[in-house]
């Protein structure tokens, strides 16, 4: 019978590149920066490492099709190399990776790189063409576009659960601005200044209920992990944090074919966090998660990620939001990084920026954005279009 991976992989390094527009860097200049914070940080030797894995979706752009890059670009002493690639859960795909090699014992140390030159790809946005998005959904999406998309999961939102549309504005307003005052505080994040509630509602409209402050922006930005088993973790810092859970869900489809889907929830988000709950010894989340980094690409997507986590009560999360329950000094606060919304959205980077906020939170080095005695941070990524989704949850702690 599988147990998980509870308490058998700790992180012990971590480094984060500012994200931006990162003009002067290459992706393997990025890679470089964000490496060698993690190995300071983790105390340990290049030559201590025993294989690595790279997160990257656009080829193009950022390291090849392979993994032989990152091996050349690190100077990796011939160890096993790995490139993955799983839409916007690209990063958290590559932190499984290494994750689950150090599990299974196979390893002791291992590395987790994702980068993406996101600004490269000239697009205001992700790109929609055949290496992002295959040809069979090009074809039956020709006209698809995230803001679109999930500017129609807020409008069915507002409708299903009765709010008029100022109402339901105003809460994804306060959602942004939450997001910004947070990100004020972190040098490495790409967008740093305060904005209103009126500047979110007043904001142009970029598809309707989503304004300019309601979308994430376009950066580039690389993150690395370096884990390892609890015993050597022990020896190395004091203050190493543990892997709880680890979980992806993936859509079958059904949500698309099926009438019963409302499109106001992500059905992979409720699989993937009710297994990562069931891993970490999780019974209610709503009271024994202390911190949340989740995959706000628009503010109607973190609204109704609150709900598929288990979180708020289905339909009620305006009422959390108003009271203030996500914000930095409430119950649980979300984005205490300042999120997508603040850092952009390289997409090979993002799973592991969010554990990097989580893992200086639980070691107590956030700075002035420090949220106070954290036990268990969770980080959610999700990535493809509504309803196909694919879905990352992680839940680390103490």
């Amino acid at each position: 019978m599988a147990e998980g991976i509870k308490d058998r992989v700790a992180i012990v390094g971590m480094g984060c590149t500012k994200f931006g527009e990162r003009w002067d860097m290459s992706a393997q200049s990025l890679i470089v920066e964000a490496f060698i914070e993690a190995i300071e940080d983790a105390g340990i030797e290049k030559k201590d490492i025993d294989a690595a894995w790279s997160g990257t979706c656009y080829e193009e752009v950022s390291l090849g099709k392979s993994a032989i890059p990152l091996a050349v670009t690190l100077k990796l002493p011939f160890i096993p190399a790995t490139r993955v690639e799983n839409f916007c859960a690209t990063g958290s795909e590559a932190l499984r990776g290494a994750c689950y090699a150090v599990a299974a014992g196979a390893y002791d140390i291992c590395l987790a790189v994702g980068v993406e030159k996101l600004k490269d790809t000239g697009y205001g946005g992700l790109p929609q063409n055949d290496t992002q998005q295959g040809t069979t959904l090009r074809f039956a999406f020709p006209n698809f576009t995230p803001p679109g998309a999930f500017a129609m999961m807020g409008t069915r939102y507002f409708a299903q659960y009765g709010l008029s549309p100022q109402e339901g504005k105003r809460a994804l307003a306060h959602i942004s601005v939450k997001s910004h005052h947070n990100g004020t505080m972190n040098p490495k994040a790409h967008l740093r200044r305060e904005i209103t509630i009126d500047e979110v509602m007043n904001a142009p409209i970029i598809a309707w209920p989503l304004g300019l402050f309601d979308c994430c922006g376009v950066s580039d930005g690389a993150a690395a992990a370096i884990v390892t088993s609890p015993e050597i973790a022990k020896k190395l810092r004091p203050d190493p944090v543990y892997v709880k859970s680890l979980q992806v869900a993936a859509s079958s489809g059904e949500e698309i074919m099926c009438t019963e889907w409302d499109y106001a929830h992500v059905e992979s988000t409720i699989r993937a966090s009710q297994r990562a709950y069931r891993e970490a010894g999780i019974t209610s989340p709503r009271d024994e998660i202390s911190m949340m980094e989740v995959h706000d690409c628009f503010s109607i997507t973190e609204l109704t990620i609150y709900e598929d986590l288990g979180i708020s009560p289905r339909g009620r999360a305006k009422e959390d939001i108003e009271a203030g329950f996500f914000d930095l000094d409430g119950t649980i606060p979300c984005q205490p990084d300042g999120g997508l919304k603040c850092f952009g959205h390289p997409i090979g980077a993002s799973g592991l920026r969010m554990m990097y906020e989580m893992y200086k939170q639980l070691q107590g080095k956030a700075g002035p954005r420090q949220i106070k005695d954290p036990k268990f941070g969770l980080t959610h990524n999700m990535g493809g279009i509504p309803p196909l989704n694919v879905v990352s949850v992680s839940i680390v702690g103490h």
